[in-house]
């Protein structure tokens, strides 16, 4: 499903570039809340690896054609300046981004894949078309992996040694770099950061919360953090009855498509 991610980029939308120090105070849908870049490519891939899936086009070039008409149709949302530069380019080419604008859009790879190799190799595609450097790269398949065992009901155990043994060492907690607060966008801090806040969530709410009190890119955070506690707890239904009033039409039903198509279940 695509509602923790969505749910995380929302929430995390109203923090951006601060740290907001009372943990219980969290507002998950308040009122300068709204949708932005994660979000607008969580839409645009998960739409290319349907219409991959549907009308047999190459997920690479179905994932450059939605993006660019996404990022062009949503302006103005939070885009990196490359990225906007690419979204507009006749000849798109990546351009070697160690952004975390790759790993924040690769949680459909998770839900469609049968195989963990095959979200694997899905996030690659995804992300590579733009975020080519070994960095982004990596956070994407840690963040696709750390999905996909959620998802199959690895425990949380599991699913940090998985990080640990191939990834990160994630040798820090989130008491150790709250104090340490600076804004930066880079897949080697941020993706780190949003594990980190699930592994110390107990539930779905409280990634999101952890990823607004680490402060800083706190949309993409919670956006990574929100997507694998979503695979993992579930997305209660208080929460995600309200966000089709946030979102456009045209990208509610695009949610709606793929969890009818790929959602049938949770925790196996």
């Amino acid at each position: 499903m695509l509602y923790g991610a969505i749910i995380g980029d929302i929430a995390g939308s109203m923090y951006e570039g601060k740290r907001h120090e009372i943990y219980d105070d969290v507002q998950f849908f308040g009122e300068y809340c709204r949708f932005t870049d994660d979000t607008i490519m969580t839409c645009a891939v998960a739409q290319a690896i349907m219409d991959h899936r549907t009308n047999g086009v190459a997920l690479a070039d179905a994932t450059v054609a939605n993006m660019q008409a996404f990022g062009r149709k949503y302006n103005h949302r939070g885009y990196g300046k490359q990225f906007v530069q690419w979204i507009y380019s006749d000849d798109p080419q990546p351009y070697d981004s160690w952004g975390n604008g790759g790993p924040m859009r690769v949680s459909p790879c998770a839900w469609a894949a049968n195989t963990l190799d095959e979200a694997l190799d899905m996030a690659r595609t995804v992300t590579e078309v733009t975020h080519n450097h070994s960095e982004a790269l990596k956070g994407s398949a840690a963040i696709v992996s750390a999905i996909f065992l959620a998802r199959n009901g690895a425990s949380k155990d599991e699913i940090r040694q998985h990080i640990i043994d191939n990834y990160y060492p994630m040798d820090f907690t989130l008491a150790t770099i709250s104090g340490e607060w600076r804004y930066g966008c880079s897949s080697q801090v941020t993706v780190p950061h949003a594990l980190q806040a699930f592994f110390e969530s107990e539930t779905f709410e409280d990634s999101i919360r952890n990823a607004v009190f680490i402060g800083g890119d706190t949309d993409t955070v919670a956006s990574m953090a929100a997507a694998i506690a979503g695979a993992f707890y579930g997305v209660p239904d208080y929460i995600a009855s309200q966000l089709d009033g946030y979102l456009t039409e045209h990208l509610a039903k695009i949610v709606h498509e793929f969890h009818r198509l790929y959602s049938t279940s949770e925790r196996k």
